[in-house]
């Protein structure tokens, strides 16, 4: 007897598409500047496509770097930072943070995974004010823009804010600032449960590290993922920091930037790092932009404290934080960093 009973196929989902604001912001200074200005339209896209094709050199090399170290697995090194007494953590973590690739995405199952196993809040705390402040592909962008002192200074910098910052919190370990710090304890299966991506936590404890990844198919993959999906977003974003840095030079008064970011002494090194975090738009995309100020005349301590405090203040590295701890312990993190972001600051411009 024939079935006569019609059951409707189940269809897919219809993938939504979700637009790239950067890609449009990117379309749109062109056209807004062929209605006001038109004769600057060219010179504007010459100097970004110039700008970007000298950093190109940096940026494949990053590129080639993280996505080497998505594919052998060596993140999940990163581990061992948060293996033995509270002390050693601290450094580890902070040395860790401060050279990982983790983005600001990846590190929230990594923090959950950490926290889930008993990772004590104040390596944690060290992992997360350096992790968004340097990672090879940040080191190298900024190095062929601001110069390799720069970029020695700002690799250091974060490692001595995370070193602050998680020995700070050991200090005050058990006063109520610091106590019960999580919204919601996350079980130690979290990541392995919801099915994170690579470089999530879970991930992290496999210790399955192999060099050679070019042997094995999956990891070929991850390294061509990667390697694309980091070309993408570099070039999206620093094409579209180059055009504002064009715009910048062309229409920003280099006597105002002199005077307000310029000269020496505390002030200009305050006022950079107020002014970091709701100007910055992510790690690679402040470096034109802090050498156009430069260039217009910001002192050296006001760029370090503007890279520091927009770095770990900007959204993505915020949220990180505040995803995971109760609101007290995220203003920690914010004042930590900036505390840390003028001590960098008055220290460089001591220096360079």
């Amino acid at each position: 007897m024939a079935d006569t009973t019609h059951s409707h196929p189940s269809h897919p989902p219809t993938k939504k598409w979700k637009i790239d604001k950067a890609w449009v912001t990117i379309l749109l200074i062109p056209a807004v500047l062929a209605v006001f200005a038109p004769a600057e339209v060219w010179p504007m896209i010459t100097f970004a496509l110039t700008a970007l094709m000298h950093t190109a050199p940096f940026i494949l090399f990053a590129i080639l770097a993280v996505a080497y170290l998505k594919a052998t697995g060596a993140e999940n090194l990163l581990a061992r930072a948060f293996e033995g007494r509270e002390v050693r953590m601290i450094a580890l973590a902070a040395f860790a943070g401060g050279l990982s690739p983790f983005c600001s995405c990846e590190v929230i199952p990594f923090i959950a995974a950490l926290l889930a196993v008993g990772a004590p809040l104040s390596a944690v705390m060290a992992f997360w004010l350096s992790s968004p402040l340097m990672d090879p592909a940040m080191f190298a962008i900024t190095a062929g823009t601001l110069g390799s002192g720069f970029a020695i200074a700002k690799a250091a910098a974060a490692i001595s804010i995370g070193l602050f910052g998680g020995f700070t919190v050991r200090a005050f370990a058990k006063t109520a600032l610091f106590a019960d710090p999580l919204k919601n304890a996350p079980v130690s299966s979290c990541c392995a449960s919801s099915g994170c991506g690579t470089g999530s936590g879970a991930d992290v404890y496999s210790g399955d590290v192999n060099w050679k990844f070019w042997h094995q198919a999956h990891r070929r993959q991850t390294f061509r993922d990667t390697a694309l999906e980091n070309m993408l977003f570099l070039s999206k974003w620093l094409l579209l920091a180059y055009m504002i840095e064009a715009l910048m030079l062309r229409y920003v008064p280099a006597e105002m930037v002199a005077q307000v970011l310029g000269g020496s002494g505390i002030g200009p090194i305050l006022l950079g790092a107020l002014v970091g975090a709701p100007a910055y738009l992510n790690g690679y995309a402040a470096v034109p932009m802090v050498a156009a100020l430069l260039e217009q005349g910001m002192s050296n301590g006001a760029a370090m404290s503007f890279v520091i405090a927009g770095g770990v203040s900007c959204i993505p590295a915020a949220i990180a934080v505040w995803a995971l701890v109760k609101p007290r312990v995220f203003a920690a993190y914010l004042g930590l960093a900036m505390i840390g972001a003028v001590i960098a600051g008055l220290a460089w411009g001591a220096i360079a």
